[in-house]
């Protein structure tokens, strides 16, 4: 099969390593990529937010499958374009990926639909974000409607501080002001193809920058699955992907059908298990980062026969997705200054030797190579990725992979899994 992913992060590197894992060989290509994915796919040089640049290139090179990575394509409409064309595409129209791209629509969507979820306020100007803080009370959640990178949310008791994350966002669409929701929170993805819904496995990822959840919120700084403790509530991991399918992922989907705006592609549910029931807290429309690292490599089936059923309406002829019971910890490495203002353009050292730990292998992030080496391009540089049998030996192995990794003012969290390894 000839393979289109778009993106050129650590999530499109851990989807081509799960392509290139499989029996059959496939022919992938990566627009525009990074220097870790260039040795698993050949790097073209193309704008993935093009919808005619990428349409003219997979007709041109054949291509049987254009996979959209990060959420920007997806928004730009570049789905649309390739199905016009007649090219199947893994990633919703830009209609359907207002899930992501708008706060407000997934609210009115889930409310429609009938799904689990905070209460909201939409908000345009300061002065009725402070209304909405006040009625809503501490903590305090305030988001961006629109794409943000993974920065557009803060969860705060600080009220000046909540005003001051709305008004950063403000210039560019009003914000949305939600209930404060407590209870752990599980990552789970569900193919669909506008009518099929298939899950996989769920995952927990860490979304702030320090040990302990302390910090400031981030694209995600590492993750692990399986996710043992939910056995303690919902008897099991399969009582509760089959509970979410039924009550959150098929009425969404039914919903946006009805709509005329059909979902085909990867249904992200950000998920809060609060003493009320499961809430959801967000979607996106693409696999999420960092949990795909720690997802895919315990996908049993053939990831690009998945893909491709999504892409094509034939998902239905596909059964649950099967997963191996090895557990998979992923370790987040932060270039110094991140998530504010990292600090780009210095050397990577160590990388062949973190990957030569057995049972580890790296997903690039945001990294090229020069003629003096390595280098860091962006906020989260790379994923350390292990398997093990056991939490402990997974996240041991990751720990010791990542500590041979050199970056000059390098960050990363010391406690991803440790909870499950404790208990």
């Amino acid at each position: 099969m000839r393979i289109l992913v778009l993106g050129s992060g650590a999530r499109e590197h851990a989807i081509i390593v799960a392509l290139r894992s499989e029996d059959e060989p496939h022919a992938i290509f990566a627009a525009p990529g990074n220097a870790g994915i260039a040795a698993d796919a050949h790097l073209v040089d193309l704008d993935p937010t093009d919808p005619e640049a990428v349409t003219a290139f997979a007709h041109d090179e054949a291509i049987d499958l254009v996979v959209i990575g990060p959420e920007a394509p997806l928004i730009a409409g570049v789905g649309d374009a390739l199905r016009t064309r007649g090219i199947p595409v893994f990633g919703p129209g830009r209609a359907a990926a207002q899930l992501e791209g708008s706060k407000a629509f997934a609210k009115r969507v889930m409310d429609a639909a009938g799904v689990p979820t905070g209460r909201a306020i939409r908000a345009r100007d300061s002065a009725a974000v402070a209304a909405a803080l006040d009625e809503l009370g501490a903590p305090y959640v305030v988001k961006a409607d629109g794409l943000a990178a993974g920065k557009g949310v803060v969860v705060t008791d600080d009220r000046a501080a909540a005003i001051g994350h709305a008004e950063a966002f403000l210039p560019s669409g009003p914000v949305l002001v939600e209930e404060f929701l407590d209870g752990p929170e599980v990552s789970l993805f569900f193919l669909s193809d506008g009518d099929t819904v298939r899950a996989l496995s769920p995952a927990q990822d860490y979304k702030r920058l320090g040990d302990g959840d302390l910090g400031p919120n981030t694209g995600g700084m590492g993750a692990y699955s399986p996710l043992p403790w939910l056995s303690e509530r919902f008897g099991g991991e399969d009582e509760f992907v089959d509970l979410v399918t039924r009550e959150v992922a098929e009425p969404v989907i039914r919903q946006l059908d009805a709509e005329g705006t059909p979902f085909i592609g990867l249904l992200y549910a950000g998920l809060i298990l609060t003493d009320a029931g499961v809430r959801v807290i967000e979607f996106n429309a693409r696999f999420g980062d960092p949990e795909t690292q720690v997802v895919l490599p315990r996908l049993i089936d053939p990831l690009s026969q998945l893909l491709l059923a999504t892409a094509s309406g034939t998902l239905e002829s596909h059964s649950k997705p099967a997963f191996a019971e090895a557990v998979a910890v992923t370790v987040v490495l932060a270039s110094q200054g991140y998530p504010d203002a990292p600090v780009t353009g210095r050397a990577l050292h160590g990388t062949d030797a973190a990957a030569d730990v057995d049972g580890v292998h790296l997903a690039h992030g945001a990294t090229a190579r020069t003629d003096d080496g390595l280098i860091a391009t962006g906020g989260r540089v790379l994923s350390v990725v292990a398997l093990g049998s056991t939490f402990a030996e997974a996240r041991g192995i990751a720990y010791e992979a990542i500590e041979l990794i050199d970056l000059e003012g390098g960050q990363y969290r010391t406690d991803i899994a440790a909870r499950v390894v404790e208990d």
